[in-house]
Parts: structure tokens; sequence; C-alpha cells
């Protein structure tokens, strides 16, 4: 039963007692039973389901800053390997394909450049597999989808090509399941809801089931064995999305989830525990400090602590007990930032 406001009960002409008390029940009877509207995208005073607004902030978790990138840059690609974080690509500051390739050490809170990518370019998706770093698609300096695939090795400090995408796009997701490289929507000629698989000790690539919602600027995060597609949005920061929904490489299939309490767009995600974040995000007249935690197992959000700072086109990877959220736009549209903070679990 939806709780809804009283309102006052005017009595115009005296009436019997008993009439008088029936009438009230009546008006108070009606409403409390008077539907609450519900709006997909919009919050409502519960927890799960469909356009349902997250929980109280979890205990034991913090934001700190960290020491900045030293590159400036949004729509950026983070990947996590041997408890380092790789930022690659994005916009510079000069508002045109970055190439940069910066590497931050949590544990000494440094940063350091490494090779420079191959071919620079924005609104790319990293992953990282079998000691080398992926990164995949993107957009070149003239807002062209490119199908490159980019791999680098931090023995050698050198990059290669890989076999390239079957489907050229940018603003995609990336995650890497049992030994796998699941690349997941994005912009090709429009949205696509292509789900391709990469096998690095083939060297190949298989198309699988596409995904329902085509989409980009989206976040994608893996967790036992699933992949997990949140928000995003159809070609403009006006139409944002609040899907999520969950895909099992072993049955090929896909199943829809409780959808994102914020609807938003160039977004990231990681995990933490064992709950999936999602960060930042965009629209038409502002940038997001949203953090919300999605339980798997539950088919459940919650709130965290809002980011320090609203940004989009930002990324995320985990370390440790933290998750670094990296560079970013302060505000909607091609903006830059050099910011890291970390959301870390307080051990209680």
């Amino acid at each position: 039963m939806s709780p809804c406001r009283p309102f006052p009960i005017q009595r115009r002409v005296p009436a019997p007692r008993c009439v008088g008390l029936a009438l009230v029940l009546a008006a108070l009877l009606a409403s409390a039973c008077a539907p609450t509207p519900q709006f997909r995208g919009q919050p409502s005073p519960t927890t799960t389901g469909p356009g349902r607004a997250p929980a109280p902030p979890a205990a034991g978790l913090r934001w700190e800053a960290r020491a900045p990138v030293p590159t400036a840059r949004s729509e950026v690609a983070a990947a996590e390997l041997d408890e380092r974080v790789y930022v690659i690509g994005g916009f510079g500051p000069d508002g045109g394909a970055s190439a940069a390739v910066e590497v931050y050490d949590p544990a000494e809170n440094t940063w350091r450049a490494r090779a420079p990518l191959p071919r620079p370019v924005h609104h790319p998706a990293a992953v990282a597999l079998g000691g080398k770093v992926y990164v995949l698609g993107g957009f070149d300096h003239g807002g062209r989808p490119v199908a490159d695939l980019q791999v680098y090795d931090p023995a050698t400090d050198t990059w290669q090509a890989g076999p390239p995408l079957p489907t050229a796009r940018g603003a995609l997701g990336a995650a890497v399941i049992n030994g796998r490289i699941y690349a997941v929507g994005g912009v090709a000629r429009g949205n696509t809801g292509a789900n391709e698989e990469f096998d690095p000790q083939a060297g190949t690539w298989r198309a699988r089931a596409p995904m329902p919602t085509p989409r980009d600027h989206l976040a994608v995060a893996a967790f036992q064995g699933r992949l997990y597609a949140f928000g995003g949005r159809r070609e403009s920061f006006a139409r944002n999305l609040d899907v999520t929904e969950a895909y099992d490489p072993a049955a090929d299939r896909w199943s829809p989830r409780a959808p994102l309490p914020t609807a938003r767009s160039g977004i990231a995600a990681a995990v933490l525990g064992e709950h999936l974040y999602v960060f930042g995000g965009e629209e038409s007249t502002k940038t997001f400090a949203e953090a919300e935690g999605y339980d798997p197992v539950a088919d459940a959000w919650s709130a965290a602590p809002p980011m320090p700072t609203a940004r989009h086109g930002l990324g995320a990877a985990t370390v440790g007990q933290a998750i670094y959220v990296l560079a970013g736009g302060r505000t909607p549209g091609g903006s830059t930032s050099d910011l890291t903070e970390a959301l870390q679990q307080i051990a209680p």
C-alpha cells in the first residue's frame, strides 16, 4: 500500500454521527489506496525493481583524494594489471584523441608515463588478461569508430596490433570472463548491441548473442561468470537509460535485471567485494556524483557515498580494497580533469 499525505476533510453541514464517521473512514480508505505513479528511471520509495531508489549508503565506505592523473583527460579507458591502474587514451585538453598511457601505483601514490598508444583514440574500452592490457575500439581524431585491438606488454613497454574487432565502434564496454574478452555495445553506424568474444589464445573473434538494448556510453563489469551492462544512452545524453542487463556466456543468453536507480551515461563500473559499483555520468545540464552499488545475488541496489567531484567519461578500476575513479569531465560534453579519487572499503 503506497503511503500518501492525509488531506483535511471539511464538514459543511451537520450530519448524524454514524454517517459522518462512515464518510471519514471512506475518505481515508480511498486516500490510502490511491496508486502512486511510477516512471521508469525515476526513484520510488523502495529498494529493488524497475525505477526504484537505492537503499541508504552502505557503511564502511569512504572517499579519499589521491595523486592527480598527469594528463587531464576525459572519455578514457582504465584497467588494472598487477595492482596498478592504467589510464589510456581519451580526449586531451586540446579536444583531440589522446595517445597518453599513464600508470598509477596505489601503494606508492605515484604515476608513471608508459609507451603511448600507436593509434590515439577516445572512448575506447580496456581490459587486462594474461599479463597484457587490451584496448578495444574507440574513435579516432575525426570521430570515426575504429576496429583496432591494441595490445600492451608491460614487460617490454611495447604495443602490438591484435586481430581487429568484427564491428568498429566507440563508447563501448568490455570485460573478461573465463579467459575470453567480451566487447559489448557502443556506436558503430548508430547504436549497436554487438556482443563479440575474443579468444587471445586462438587470436580469433566470434559473434555472440547481441545485447537486447543497443546503447553507448554504458558501463560493463564481470562478476562470478556473468557480464553486467549498466545504463548508457541512445546516441544522446538527452536519451539516458536506466537499463541493466546480464549476460551468461555459458548459455549465450541475456536477462533483464533491476534497473540502475539513476538513469545516466558516460559512466564507469568496477567490482568491490560482493557488489558492482557504477560511478558518475552526464545529462544535458549536469554531471553526476552518484555512486550506486548493485548486489547481483539479491538483484538489488544500494547507495554508496557520492563521489567528491561529479564527472563523466571517467575510468574505474579496483586494486585491493579500493576502487580508483580517474579523470573525466566536470561538465557535460568535452571537458577534462586530472582527478584521482578512491572509494575505500574500511575494515570493521
